[in-house]
């Protein structure tokens, strides 16, 4: 993950191609209930905005880098296409006709997929990214991007052009278990 960026403006055609190949990823049921929505030029500016507040830009040693990135992409999902989907015919009996009834809501699983295939397009393009939690206002982000207030914001991908000046996070000193101590094999 880049968080510091050049302020170069990234292509939005080239942005719209990514998220379609990346909407490719699984779907539950084939209920394609996951969008991309992409903010470019004055909408980034007005995003950091919303979904940041002064105190946090000022006191955070990112935020400049963050503040120049060339595009924001909003990761939306619908559980009413689900929903929808899973009270057809083939799958009514999977008891999945209700949000209620997903021991496991697949629209944020979904949405984590096509946000994985999204950063992975974005890193093949050489385009920086980072994936970014929402934890302020998430009913003005989604209004910014005009998504239908139905939408649940599942997370953000900042997009640019890194400028190689990135901070080091203090979560890579953390100690935790290897990849391959987390790889079980049963023969």
């Amino acid at each position: 993950m880049v968080r510091s960026f050049t302020g170069e403006a990234v292509s939005g055609e080239l942005l719209a191609e990514l998220a379609t190949e990346a909407l490719r990823s699984p779907t539950a049921g084939n209920s394609a209930g996951v969008y991309f929505t992409i903010l470019e030029g004055g909408q980034v500016a007005r995003y950091f905005e919303i979904a940041t507040d002064q105190p946090w830009r000022d006191r955070n040693i990112r935020a400049a880098g963050l503040l120049r990135a060339g595009a924001v992409i909003l990761v939306t999902c619908d559980a009413r296409a689900y929903v929808r989907r899973y009270a057809d015919h083939d799958k009514i009996g999977s008891g999945l006709d209700d949000v209620d009834g997903w021991p496991i809501p697949y629209w944020l699983t979904d949405a984590a997929m096509a946000t994985m295939s999204l950063l992975l397009l974005l890193h093949e393009a050489e385009l920086a990214a980072t994936i970014w939690g929402n934890f302020r206002d998430d009913r003005g982000v989604l209004a910014l991007g005009e998504v239908p207030e139905e939408h649940q914001l599942f997370a953000t991908v900042i997009v640019g052009h890194s400028d190689g000046l990135d901070h080091r996070s203090a979560s890579l000193d953390r100690p935790t278990p290897s990849r391959a101590s987390r790889v079980r094999r049963l023969t």
